[in-house]
């Protein structure tokens, strides 16, 4: 059977069971966004998803890949069961409009290696939140791990007497031809992963919803806290081996708290590597301007030994590598992705922004950038003077970016860069991304200014202009 007629008959029963779904009150709809949670936050699947994960992409590690999957899904439940998406969603009576939630059918989705389990179950989560089916179309890399997800929520959405159909899954063998074919057949793209992915969405001439590259550069002021950022930085940094787009890439510390600093970081586990084993990293670490596959998101333990660290190194873990240079000549000053996290000294604040700016320039524009400070002002700055959609003060990025408990982001694992980093969202995707939405608009008393109302000030200053 050609690719186009087997994706076709994927389509057909997407529709034919959105369809169905797409009469669903919101109570029906909150209950089947719950299957598809407890589909992976049961405690024995999010065990076996994890192990799967680990053994067939060899990326991150299993215990933290289970804290992944159910903080996210139980953080994304919360925000789901919270919104209305059913009908009317919103009322202004002042200006006499009515919103209303309305499928967008049948959505393709593309997930990455890096999270095989969690990803596909987050984007169907929020698509089914908005009466839709889902089609998934994953990393050839993580195929077995990502077809047992989706294998386990359609079993839960038959339990509850629910279309199977509303998630599948692209058969083996998985192919850029045969997922490109598939946004060509589906109402909307959602792509998650290497931007060689985000890019073959926007010109599938489907509408489409893309992320952008991460690459977080974080700054140490003076007024930190050493020991509270050093513990959140190390702690999001080791998280599943810095698998995350969200994971520091790059620490900049004013001068003045320098030693300090590094020192913090050291207790809290890191490795400060000198000049020559700085140059073995690089040699290693890249392969023809590239990263080495076999040391992405790999164990301390492992990277340790391929760099040949010294005996130091071996309770190490995630290692500090000096850099001053930023742009293409400096592999150390993009994203890593993996327990490597670039050391950047700046004299001072001003010159620290401009590091973080021009890193940002670099790689990772729109992603977001941190900050770890006790003044108010500083972070407001760094908001005001950086082109990224998510600013996070005082707090772990992995854990904060793609939302937290202790923080208002939206629980998501795509967060969209905005058109700095090439997307056309710049915030956490949510199932209102999933929705059309029709106005109902009624009349209302007349709103209408005087002319003097609106150009008055206009005329105080600069006069009516010539005859």
């Amino acid at each position: 059977m050609s690719a186009p007629t087997a994706i076709s008959q994927l389509v057909a029963r997407a529709r034919a069971a959105q369809a169905a779904f797409g009469q669903a009150d919101q109570a029906e709809v909150d209950e089947a966004v719950t299957a598809l949670a407890w589909a992976i936050y049961r405690p024995d699947r999010a065990r076996d998803l994890a192990e799967r994960a680990v053994t067939e992409t060899g990326l991150g590690n299993v215990a933290d890949k289970i804290i992944k999957k159910q903080r996210k899904t139980f953080g994304t439940l919360r925000d789901l069961l919270r919104a209305r998406s059913v009908g009317v969603i919103e009322e202004d009576t002042a200006k006499g409009i009515i919103k209303i939630a309305k499928p967008v059918g049948v959505v393709a989705a593309i997930t990455p290696a890096t999270n095989p389990g969690a990803t596909p179950v987050n984007k169907a989560m929020m698509a089914i939140k908005g009466r839709n089916a889902i089609i998934i179309a994953p990393s050839p890399v993580a195929l077995e791990t990502t077809t047992q997800a989706v294998a386990l929520m359609r079993a839960e959405l038959a339990r509850i007497g629910r279309p199977a159909d509303l998630v599948q899954i692209l058969p083996a063998q998985v192919s850029r031809e045969a997922t490109a074919e598939l946004m060509r057949q589906v109402d909307l793209v959602v792509a998650t992963g290497s931007q060689a992915n985000v890019r073959q969405a926007y010109s599938s001439g489907t509408p489409a919803i893309g992320v952008g590259v991460g690459n977080v550069p974080v700054i140490i002021d003076e007024t930190a806290d050493m020991e509270d950022a050093a513990a959140k930085i190390a702690a999001s940094k080791c998280f599943d081996n810095a698998s995350s787009c969200s994971s520091e890439n790059a620490l900049i510390i004013i001068d003045s708290v320098y030693g300090r600093a590094v020192e913090a970081l050291s207790r809290a586990g890191a490795y400060l590597v000198d000049g020559g084993e700085q140059s073995r990293i690089a040699a290693r670490l890249w392969q023809g301007g590239k990263l080495d596959r076999a040391l992405v998101a790999r164990d301390a333990a492992v990277l340790a030994k391929r760099f040949e660290l010294g005996p130091k190194s071996n309770d190490a873990r995630f290692f500090l590598v000096p850099a001053e240079a930023i742009g293409p000549e400096e592999p150390f000053s993009g994203e890593k992705l993996s327990l490597v996290l670039s050391l950047y000294r700046a004299r001072d604040f001003d010159h620290a922004v401009e590091i973080a700016r021009d890193i940002l320039n670099h790689q990772g524009r729109g992603h977001s950038v941190g900050i770890h400070t006790r003044a108010p002002s500083r972070a407001r700055r760094l908001a005001d003077e950086i082109d990224a959609v998510r600013v996070l003060v005082n707090q772990a990025h992995t854990f904060g970016n793609g939302g937290g408990f202790d923080n208002g982001l939206g629980f998501t694992l795509s967060m969209g860069c905005g058109t700095w980093g090439g997307n056309s969202i710049s915030e956490n995707l949510s199932w209102r991304h999933f929705v059309n939405i029709t106005h109902l608009v009624t009349p209302i008393a007349e709103d209408r200014p005087g002319e003097a109302d609106l150009f008055g000030s206009y005329w105080e200053r600069h006069g009516h202009g010539p005859a």
